[in-house]
């Protein structure tokens, strides 16, 4: 276990709203990370995969630093426009 992984065990049995916030923060992280990924396999700019998913380029620019909690609705504009399917998983937390 890493000093961070450590960290975040420790603060989060003191406070259980650090542990959701943490939480939320790797969820951000992973879709910024699989929207980039997407935009970056269509070889698209920003720019240009914002026009064709219908949203402001500042819109996917704020999803892929992970500072934007997208919704499943942003999430589903974005498979559509780009013939994905989203699917959406639960897996055993660590």
């Amino acid at each position: 276990m890493s000093k961070l992984d450590e960290y975040v065990t420790e603060r989060s049995r003191n406070n259980p709203n650090f542990a959701q916030i943490v939480e939320q923060e790797n969820i951000n992280l992973e879709v910024a990370l699989k929207v980039r990924d997407l935009r970056e396999n269509l070889n698209m700019s920003q720019r240009n995969f914002a026009k064709l998913v219908g949203k402001p380029q500042s819109t996917i620019a704020r999803i892929e630093n992970g500072s934007m909690n997208a919704s499943t609705k942003i999430l589903s504009e974005i498979a559509q426009a780009t013939n994905q399917r989203l699917t959406i998983q639960f897996s055993p937390a660590l």
